[in-house]
């Protein structure tokens, strides 16, 4: 059966120090071996790059000290195995080293057609709603996940 939708997400931190310091040295070493490991998981599809080949000179809600990640995935299933898989699961153990603890959401996952690549506008428009609405079809968490929507819904 064809796929006709595909899980996007976002997730931004609150650096405690700038990138270049000493404080996120572990987390910029982990980067390219953490991104191998996404692009190599069952489901991933896509991930935001800049041109270092990953996400962090790019900024979000024009802030400098937040750092943006974005991917589609299969699936949530695909998304959490990454996620709470050993690769990843070691450095989200250490982020509250190198990031602020959140007061707001930070993740934000919503259906797109599949092929379909989210850019950052879209993305803060979803994590927006979430913070706004809480989970809903429109903007959602691992935690409270809604279907896909049906090919006659988009």
């Amino acid at each position: 059966m064809e796929t006709t939708s595909e899980l996007a997400q976002i997730n931004v931190a609150r650096l405690l120090a700038p990138l270049d310091s000493e404080l996120l040295a572990g987390f910029t070493a982990a980067l390219e071996p953490v991104n191998a490991a996404a692009e190599a998981a069952d489901g991933y599809r896509w991930r935001l790059q800049d041109y270092g080949g990953d996400a962090t000179g790019i900024r979000v809600f024009e802030d400098d000290w937040l750092i943006v990640n974005m991917s589609v995935w299969r699936d949530p299933r695909s998304l959490s195995a990454y996620v709470y898989g050993p690769a990843h699961r070691e450095v989200l153990g250490r982020r509250r080293t190198w990031f602020a603890r959140p007061v707001e959401a930070m993740t934000a996952l919503w259906w797109v057609p599949a092929g379909h690549r989210p850019d950052v506008a879209e993305a803060q428009a979803r994590l927006v709603a979430l913070r706004e609405h809480g989970p809903t079809p429109e903007a959602f968490t691992l935690r409270h996940t809604f279907p896909a929507p049906a090919a006659a819904e988009r």
